[in-house]
């Protein structure tokens, strides 16, 4: 890419309420980071020693998932306290100074808060399967078994099997949308809503910045209990569980999106508003997740982003794909703001999901910093990391345990960073892993891409630095795309300034189609010829309008 890279701290968006707009927000899974104590699992201390790693990709923001007090259950997405570090992670003061770090290094720092529930040792939980009259009995999601002693309804886990788990206790069934360790918190209790909104607080006065919300559009249930419809097999195109799941046979309508889920997010971002901070909401939903990001990111009130799993699918996207997808978002989302993610720590890392080469990662990436939204980039994805094969007896993850082998889970993507191509574990630590390394990734390190300047790795710090470098990018609209054949193309406008972008997403050599008249200079356009007027395979080109 021929463009030159400045990188710089991103203080000077420090007092910009719209710093999140078009931000660069690198996810950090931080088990598997960084060890820094030689236990095999990474740790808030190995997060601060990377840091400078991160600030030099010139990313805006980092992204950590849970590091909370949990069983560990679900590797931390089933937390036990909201408002502590789990000691596998370090301790408050670790967070402190990791967070103290990363602000000097111009990084907001964005914290994982997984809402909808909590581990069943929560000790909520606790006192509420105590019986039905405590403080908190109503503060779960409780139902009598029907007549036959079955369920109360129709509903899934996303883990397998139904979606309510019996309690002896309380001589009820309670919900789990996900493992029966992971009872759902009962939002139509306003103390639950109370409780959580105090959470927030509590994380936003020791200094973060945002949050990624997990399952954002799972907090509400419909307290009428109705059963799911059946959902079409045509339609059973779900990114969040595999085909084997028997989640997929349901339209799920009401045990998830519900408009009450609405208000408390207009509560949350009163909380979040006086401390200029941001949110990107997971919107987990096959079938309506982008008119869903739309209702959750529209107008001042609610989240300031969200993303669905358009791009997280299994099939790689091609032009038509992607063109689709754009137009859909105008359409069911004229307002709302996205926020691009081609992998993260729940789906198999994108260069092996879509069988791409150097080639077609560098232009993928080029692609996501040039769509109007934010951008999610996940740990090791600048180094073209791919999915790696994790053994039958290595395997954590719950998921992949219920479903192997059709299904192997989400280890593969969760494995060690690699960081050193000769180092003990890659550099990920000096005990064994919690994962084993990737066996193909240590060619790929960090310590040998990052000194070479034709690596990915330096493509992607050149691609989030034309992003970080043009406000255009970063803020400005999108007009609708165009395609030719493999080529899509379209504009980015902000002002007076202008950008076309051409794109060529096949394997051959294409026609470079004529952006529209005016003075056009390129910003990037390697593998473009304007003599020829073709791109070649995977090529891009990005042309700035001097008339203005």
């Amino acid at each position: 890419m021929n463009v030159e890279t400045k990188v710089s701290p991103s203080n000077l968006l420090a007092k910009d309420p719209d710093w999140w707009r078009g931000a660069v927000i690198y996810q950090i899974y931080p088990r598997s980071f960084q060890d820094s104590n030689g236990d095999g699992i990474g740790d808030l201390a190995g997060i601060t020693q990377r840091l400078p790693y991160i600030a030099d990709l010139g990313v805006d923001a980092i992204w950590i998932s849970p590091f909370f007090t949990s069983p560990m259950k679900d590797f931390g997405y089933d937390v036990s306290n909201y408002c502590d570090v789990d000691p596998m992670f370090g301790n408050l003061a670790d967070f402190d100074a990791m967070l103290s770090k990363a602000h000097d290094l111009g990084l907001k720092v964005m914290i994982d808060l997984v809402l909808s529930h909590t581990s069943d040792q929560h000790p909520w939980f606790t006192q509420s399967r105590a019986d039905r009259t405590n403080d908190k009995a109503d503060w779960y999601v409780w139902a009598d078994p029907q007549p036959d002693g079955t369920p109360p309804n129709n509903w899934l886990s996303i883990f397998g099997g139904s979606a309510w788990q019996w309690d002896a206790r309380r001589l009820q069934y309670y919900l789990h949308n996900f493992l029966t360790s992971q009872p759902d918190l009962n939002f139509h209790t306003p103390a639950v809503q109370d409780a959580l909104l105090d959470v927030a607080r509590f994380w936003l006065d020791r200094g973060v910045d945002g949050f990624r919300l997990d399952t954002i559009n799972f907090y509400v249930h419909d307290a009428r209990l109705r059963n799911n419809p059946p959902l079409a097999e045509a339609d059973r195109n779900s990114t969040i569980a595999p085909a084997v799941n028997p989640y997929n046979h349901q339209d799920h309508h009401f045990d998830k999106n519900q408009p009450e889920n609405l208000d408390f997010l207009r509560r949350l971002r009163g909380v979040m508003n006086p401390y200029n901070a941001a949110a990107v909401g997971e919107v987990g939903d096959a079938q309506r997740g982008l008119e869903i990001l739309g209702e959750y990111t529209a107008g001042d009130d609610l989240m300031h982003m969200c993303y669905a799993f358009e791009f997280l699918a299994n099939a790689r996207p091609d032009g038509a794909e992607i063109q689709g997808v754009m137009d859909r978002l105008h359409k069911v989302a004229p307002d709302g703001w996205p926020c691009w993610a081609f992998s993260n720590h729940d789906v198999q890392r994108h260069a092996s999901r879509w069988d791409l080469d150097t080639a077609g990662l560098r232009a993928m990436v080029t692609l996501m910093m040039c769509l109007r939204g934010s951008a999610c980039i996940y740990q090791g994805e600048e180094l073209g990391l791919g999915e790696a094969d994790v053994a039958y007896e290595d395997l954590q993850d719950p998921y992949g345990l219920e479903f192997w082998p059709e299904f192997k889970g989400r280890d593969g993507c969760r494995t060690p960073m690699v960081w050193e191509s000769q180092g003990e574990n890659a550099g990920f630590g000096a005990g064994k892993p919690w994962l084993p390394v990737g066996a193909s990734h240590t060619a790929l390190a960090a310590d040998t891409q990052s000194k070479d300047p034709t690596s990915l790795h330096a493509h992607y710090r050149a691609a989030i630095g034309l992003r970080r470098g043009s406000d255009v990018l970063q803020k400005g609209d999108q007009s609708p795309i165009q395609l030719s054949g493999s080529v899509l193309t379209f504009t980015r406008s902000l002002g007076q300034r202008t950008l076309w972008c051409a794109f060529n997403l096949g394997a051959e050599t294409a026609p470079l189609p004529a952006p529209p008249d005016g003075a056009w200079a390129d910003l990037a356009a390697p593998g473009a010829s304007a003599a020829a007027h073709t791109l070649d395979a995977w090529a891009f080109c990005i042309m700035e309008n001097r008339d203005g």
